[in-house]
C-alpha cells in the first residue's frame, strides 16, 4: 500500500504544538484541549498523481463513494458536476487539493466511524469511473477512528450535505 502523503495526514495540531497520538492534550495548570477533528477522507500519493493526470485530461473532478451498485463499493471518479449530489449525499472532505469526495447518506451511516483513504491499484474498475480506460482503478482503504477522534468528530457536528 502506498503511504499517505504528509499533506493529507490527519491533523493533530493544537495550541501547544503537535501531538502524534489522538489523546487530548494536557496543558500546564491541568486543563486539556480537545484535539482537532481528523479528516474523514485522505488520499495516497499514487491516487493524487492519477487525480492530477485525470484533471489534466477532463477538468475539475469529484468522487462519489457508492453503496454497492456497479463496481461494489468502489469510489467513482467523475467530472465535477456530471454526478449530481443531493440531500442524500454527504461531503466527506476534499483530496488532492480541491477534489470533493461525497458518499451516500445510507452508506455514511455504516462508515461514519472510519477514516477513508482513496488509493489506486492496477486493474479495471467500473466503466463509469474516469480511470477505468487507463488500466487502473481507485479503491478505498479504511481504518476505524480512535475513541478520541470519534469524540472530536462528534463535537464538530454533522458533515455537509449536498443540495
Amino acid at each position: 500500500m502506498a503511504s499517505i502523503s504528509e499533506t493529507h495526514s490527519p491533523p493533530f495540531t493544537a495550541l501547544a504544538g503537535i501531538q502524534k497520538d489522538a489523546r487530548p492534550l494536557s496543558f500546564e495548570g491541568g486543563g486539556t484541549q480537545m484535539m482537532k477533528p481528523p479528516h474523514r477522507v485522505l488520499s495516497t500519493p499514487d491516487a493524487d498523481a492519477w487525480i492530477a493526470r485525470l484533471t489534466e485530461q477532463h477538468g475539475d473532478l469529484m468522487f462519489h463513494q457508492s453503496g454497492g451498485c456497479c463496481d461494489g463499493s468502489a469510489p467513482m471518479c467523475f467530472v465535477r458536476g456530471e454526478f449530481r449530489t443531493g440531500a442524500q449525499d454527504i461531503l466527506l472532505g476534499h483530496i488532492a487539493g480541491d477534489v470533493p469526495v461525497w458518499i451516500g447518506a445510507a452508506q455514511f451511516e455504516y462508515w461514519r466511524h472510519t477514516q477513508v483513504t482513496i488509493d489506486v491499484v492496477p486493474g479495471r474498475g467500473a466503466g463509469m469511473s474516469l480511470e477505468s480506460p487507463e488500466g487502473v482503478r481507485f479503491l478505498v482503504r479504511s481504518r476505524i477512528f480512535t475513541d478520541e477522534e470519534a469524540a472530536a468528530l462528534e463535537m464538530a457536528g454533522e458533515p455537509e450535505r449536498g443540495g
